[in-house]
């Protein structure tokens, strides 16, 4: 049996998920995500959302991102940051790294990025 869902309803399952916190222009950003990855690859995916909290997390930024995954001081080190000023300077670089290894998807508000 399957049920096909509206971008709505991916984001609003998404969102009934109280242990994943996403925002909604975060859930809606998965869901469109999903939806191309269904089209592109012609695969169809099962909505599990447990899953998809394990495997996706919302940030404010990419500096948000990096001192999440790395810790503040090695996050410094790693992208040479002196001041708090210089993160937009490393933001294509730190975008590199999360492309690199894993997804980065990027909406207005905020970005999800898949574990690695």
């Amino acid at each position: 049996m399957k049920e096909t869902l509206t971008t709505s309803q991916i984001a609003d399952r998404l969102l009934a998920d109280d242990n994943a916190g996403w925002t909604y222009a975060g859930a809606r950003a998965l869901a469109e995500y999903m939806e191309q990855y269904e089209e592109d690859t012609g695969e169809d995916m099962e909505l599990d959302i447990v899953a998809i909290r394990c495997d996706y997390s919302e940030y404010d930024d990419l500096k948000d991102w990096a001192i999440d995954f790395f810790g503040e001081k090695e996050a410094k080190e790693k992208f040479e940051i002196e001041k708090d000023d210089d993160w937009e300077e490393v933001e294509s670089e730190i975008e590199e790294y999360i492309n690199d290894n894993g997804q980065l998807i990027k909406f207005d508000g905020g970005i999800i990025v898949s574990a690695f």
